[in-house]
């Protein structure tokens, strides 16, 4: 039977800010290696004998999907956008429903694309151990054999034996003295939010228990559209799908869920401490990441992107320093940065959704400098990549290309500018910036007027599908 993988990319960046945005979250970052969280998920299962995947993510998040995959050789069989976010279980259920188009069951392997797993052959293992099971009908979860009484995680009970077995039951996060007991007594396991089971066995047991949720997905998805290479569900269909995650809507109800212990190094990083955790430490414990010197530390945690970070006699703290925003907290306190994301958007701050560098489908821009009326970025396009026809009504333009070559549109002109030339787009004037070479193109761009917002753009048109 054809063993689907299902990658979701879902989050909202809140837990580990300041380096994780709402608009750019953990699993497009190389936070545990050099390749990104969702090309290492991919990494893990290209040596299954898998299919080409599905991947299910958010609508704003669909060209870093579709790119950083595209870096690592996978092109999904369908790239799903949701067009709002409703948890787990309908992510899954049109997952599922897309599986079964060609008319046969396949099994999918549902996996979170921002989780870290260090013993990568021990996890292909677990799903090949796993298969007969779910090929029979059971709907399969990896238990994660506990490494300590950790309160942030769900529990599983399992039943008494070895390799696939039944569910017991599965237990919220417990506090500290019932997680000291669950490790005691044996027998419960960490829940990972990965699964293995036939998309058809999953959707009968989705339809027998939350029959206006596939109801939802169905219509959906029949109504969904292709765009360029991502199929777009239906808004208002989704939008109108109960919101629950696959433990509360199938998993926990179900009599056919089973589960595999595993200890494969396994961690949802799900904050800096646990990002620590998981990390290549020093003799004294330390983690570092860039430009970092430390006198007399421990236990610390540094992430530097550009300048240089000097820690004196510190323990047991965490410092991430990016371009627009510091973090230092101590590593018992860290949960807490999601109080500061809160505070930052009652604020109405910009630091809670973007980086200073802002990526686009055509390569990204870095906002160098602002004040009043006049705001400085540095352009990059990626070969090939052409910016949208636009113009703006509050604001002029000045490029300078730094390296690379540029096809300017201004008006009714189209002209060629290299590196160490310039041009002028004047306010209102229609105008598109394209890459005709096979090297990026870096340009500065200097903007000036009355309004300097984002959305001071009119679009006449775009190879990427963006209406503003």
């Amino acid at each position: 039977m054809k063993l689907i993988p299902v990658l979701l990319s879902g989050g909202s960046g809140t837990r580990l800010w300041p380096l994780s945005r709402e608009a750019y979250p953990k699993q497009f970052l190389p936070l545990a290696g050099a390749q990104t969280m969702l090309q290492a998920t991919w990494a893990r299962v290209r040596d299954l004998g898998a299919a080409a995947p599905l991947a299910v993510a958010n609508e704003e998040h669909r060209f870093m999907v579709a790119e950083q995959l595209r870096e690592v050789g996978c092109t999904p069989a369908a790239l799903i956008l949701e067009p709002v976010g409703r948890n787990t279980a309908p992510a899954i259920a049109v997952a599922a429903l897309q599986a079964l188009t060609d008319g046969e069951d396949a099994l999918l392997l549902v996996l979170p694309s921002d989780h870290v797993i260090r013993d990568e052959d021990g996890f292909r293992a677990a799903v090949r151990a796993a298969l007969p099971a779910a090929e029979q009908g059971a709907l399969v979860t990896f238990g994660i054999v506990p490494a300590a009484p950790e309160t942030g995680y769900g529990y599983i009970k399992a039943a008494p034996g070895e390799g696939v077995r039944a569910v017991e039951r599965f237990v919220e996060k417990p506090d500290r003295a019932t997680a000291e007991r669950y490790l005691a007594e044996g027998g419960y396991y960490w829940n990972s939010g990965m699964f293995l089971f036939r998309a058809g066995r999953f959707l009968e047991e989705l339809e027998r228990l939350q029959p206006a949720m596939l109801a939802a997905c169905r219509e959906a998805l029949a109504k969904a559209r292709r765009d360029i290479d991502f199929l777009r569900l239906d808004k208002d269909a989704f939008g109108a799908c109960p919101a629950d995650s696959i433990d509360y809507a199938v998993m926990e109800k179900t009599a056919h869920a089973a589960v595999l212990a595993v200890d494969l190094g396994w961690s949802d990083v799900g904050s800096w401490s646990a990002l620590w955790e998981v990390a290549a430490r020093d003799a004294a414990g330390n983690a570092h990441r860039g430009d970092v010197i430390a006198l007399d530390c421990r236990d610390t945690y540094a992430w530097g992107e550009r300048r240089l970070l000097a820690l004196i006699g510190l323990d047991d703290v965490v410092v991430v320093d990016t371009d627009d925003a510091l973090l230092v907290a101590r590593k018992d306190r860290v949960q807490q940065v999601k109080e500061i994301v809160r505070r930052i958007k009652a604020e109405k701050r910009s630091e809670a959704t973007w980086h200073r560098k802002v990526y686009r489908p055509w390569g990204a821009y870095d906002s160098i400098d602002a004040a009043e009326r006049f705001q400085v970025k540095r352009i990059t396009v990626k070969p090939g990549a052409t910016l949208s026809l636009q113009m703006h009504h509050h604001r002029a333009e000045h490029w300078i290309v730094v390296s690379g070559t540029a096809r300017v549109t201004r008006g009714d002109e189209v002209f060629l500018l290299g590196e160490n030339e310039s041009t002028f787009i004047p306010l209102g004037t229609r105008h598109r910036l394209e890459n005709p070479g096979k090297l990026p193109l870096e340009l500065i761009e200097v903007q000036s007027g009355g309004y300097l917002g984002e959305d001071d753009i009119v679009r006449f048109e775009d190879k990427y599908g963006r209406e503003a």
